[in-house]
């Protein structure tokens, strides 16, 4: 069984260190799609049942089921991180890893690009990468954890995925600057 990390222990405050958390900025709107998306999966088979006059209790309660389930699949974590620290809620689970105790930082098994951190008192995070490409205040804050877990040496295992994403991501700001500058155009599709 895997031991609890302490509130105050997983959670450096941000003011103490002068940095602001900073939040997934995109969760939001991630939020608002899933639940339009639920709701247009919930709603078309009522509509249509309702229309063929085959819309029973049995059959609402099937699509109804399907629509939670699927609002349940798409729903994404809330991704925040300090000044020390990177949190993932889901559903009321609550997640926290200590980025600048940090031992391994690999690629989770999958099709989706998801990123596990593990700290030194066995927390352990599960993120999208998308929310730290997408986010450079919550990168940067991720990032100095990362370098000050390298700096300690507690780092054994991960420095070969955090180069890639840093430069990922650093690719990706620095086109965005070029967009933004007029120095380089977007391709219309």
């Amino acid at each position: 069984m895997r031991r609890r990390i302490p509130r105050e222990t997983a959670q450096p405050t941000s003011a103490a260190s002068g940095q602001a958390a900073a939040v997934d900025e995109r969760w939001a709107g991630d939020m608002r799609l899933t639940c339009q998306c639920s709701a247009v999966f919930l709603g078309m088979p009522f509509v249509l049942d309702a229309g063929a006059g085959s819309l029973d209790v049995a059959r609402a309660a099937v699509w109804g089921t399907l629509g939670v389930l699927l609002f349940l699949v798409l729903v994404p974590p809330r991704v925040t991180a300090g000044s020390g620290w990177l949190r993932s809620c889901w559903l009321g689970r609550e997640h926290v890893v200590r980025t600048d105790r940090l031992v391994c930082v690999r690629w989770a098994p999958g099709a989706a690009r998801r990123l596990v951190l593990r700290d030194a008192d066995g927390g352990r995070v599960e993120v999208d990468t998308e929310a730290l490409v997408g986010n450079p205040a919550l990168w940067s804050l991720v990032h100095s954890g990362v370098r000050a877990s390298l700096e300690r040496g507690q780092l054994y295992r991960g420095q070969s995925v955090v180069r890639e994403l840093s430069r990922r991501i650093d690719a990706k700001t620095a086109l965005a600057i070029l967009q933004a500058s007029g120095m380089c155009e977007t391709e219309q599709v």
